[in-house]
């Protein structure tokens, strides 16, 4: 089940910081999969030294996941680009 949620609120998470970095029309459902997943591994990590799964999901922990994301989305960006959108 902690899988599926995995997938469910990474995707949620994703999503949203591809609107916020202006990146949605881009990506599809499994790139904002992996993105929210991913960037919620980095958010925890810079954040809180942890990982994504030694918290219960909480309104902080998902703000720390959707920051992660926003950061993961620009530093691809920035790679990509050269630049930060």
């Amino acid at each position: 089940m902690n899988f599926i949620l995995w997938l469910i609120i990474g995707g949620i998470i994703g999503w949203l910081a591809s609107i916020v970095m202006r990146t949605d029309a881009q990506q599809g459902i499994v790139l904002n999969i992996v993105v929210g997943i991913v960037g919620a591994f980095l958010g925890g990590l810079v954040f809180t030294g942890g990982s994504i799964n030694s918290a219960p999901l909480t309104v902080y922990s998902f703000l720390v996941s959707l920051v992660g994301a926003i950061i993961l989305l620009a530093i691809v960006n920035l790679v990509r680009r050269g630049s930060v959108r």
